[in-house]
């Protein structure tokens, strides 16, 4: 009779402990699924709001947009002014393993484009950070930019060509060119005709944000 227990109560505690176990990874893996994504914005002076009021450039703007639009998402900002893409190339490991990153957004190659840096080089440099982020479970989404004409069109070409050839190579969503309707407008920038005005940060936003927000939901 007390085998006939003990077979039972050992039963019923290997049963109570499959039950826990069960119990506990639909908790985590509820859990995990409702945990906001990070997105990791990699950015120069363009994204990191330079001349203007904190909150007002295209970055703070998509983060309020995603809250408006309850996408439970949260941005992290880590652009740096004068930022080139060998910058950006050696500050993004440290980046992924402190934020772990969902999404990747590299909007880098402006400051190699007007340093007149090899187009070879800038490439290079943003393959590496696609292949960092995607080492990290990270996706990446690529933005785009345009040089000056009196860069030379040759230059100009190749640059801009860069971004589309990567992103089909990479497989990652692209915004080819941030400041469309913004470039040809001199009065939407600052001074130094190099950073666009606050008020020029929705027309960037809105080149930006239907990539953005599908790239966020992709899974």
């Amino acid at each position: 009779m007390l085998n006939v227990l003990d077979g039972w109560k050992n039963g019923l505690s290997k049963k109570l402990s499959v039950q826990a176990l069960s119990a506990l990874l639909l908790l985590s893996a509820a859990s995990a699924y409702s945990a906001p994504k990070t997105v990791l914005v990699l950015g120069d002076s363009l994204s990191a709001e330079y001349g203007l009021a904190r909150g007002a450039g295209w970055v703070a703007l998509a983060e309020q947009k995603l809250k408006a639009q309850k996408i439970d998402a949260t941005v992290v900002n880590a652009s740096v002014s004068g930022e080139t893409t060998s910058g950006g190339r050696s500050r993004l490991p440290a980046l992924l393993q402190k934020y772990k990153p969902a999404l990747v957004v590299i909007e880098l190659g402006a400051n190699d484009g007007l340093r007149g840096l090899p187009v070879a080089a800038a490439e290079t440099n943003l393959r590496a950070m696609a292949d960092a982020a995607a080492k990290a479970d990270a996706r990446v989404m690529l933005i785009g930019m345009r040089m000056p004409p009196n860069y030379g069109r040759d230059y100009a070409d190749k640059f801009f060509a860069m971004y589309g050839s990567l992103s089909k190579e990479i497989k990652a969503p692209l915004v080819p060119f941030m400041l469309d309707g913004v470039a040809d407008k001199p009065q939407l920038f600052q001074p130094d005709r190099l950073h666009p005005l606050a008020e020029a940060h929705t027309t960037i936003l809105a080149n930006i944000w239907p990539v953005l927000q599908k790239s966020i939901k992709a899974k």
